[in-house]
């Protein structure tokens, strides 16, 4: 959905560097995965198709945070 984002916070040696990957169009999602010690974060379509990808060494990712769009349970129903 629009809005979801995951932050990447990645050890760059003597200091920390904090990423973002945003769904920016509506009917969006970001995707994380973790493969042969590489994190993956991507933005996808509803189809499935990858938009873009981010790739970190495993061994330097401090922080993974995904932060999903606030969803209003009434509006649900």
């Amino acid at each position: 959905m629009k809005g979801d984002r995951v932050e990447i916070v990645v050890d760059a040696g003597d200091t920390t560097r904090t990423y973002e990957v945003i769904a920016t169009r509506a009917g969006r999602r970001v995707e994380t995965a973790v493969r042969r010690g590489v994190v993956e974060v991507s933005e996808v379509t509803r189809s499935g198709t990858v938009v873009r990808t981010a790739r970190f060494m495993a061994t330097r990712v401090l922080a993974l945070v995904e932060q999903p769009i606030p969803r209003d349970d009434a509006q649900a129903g």
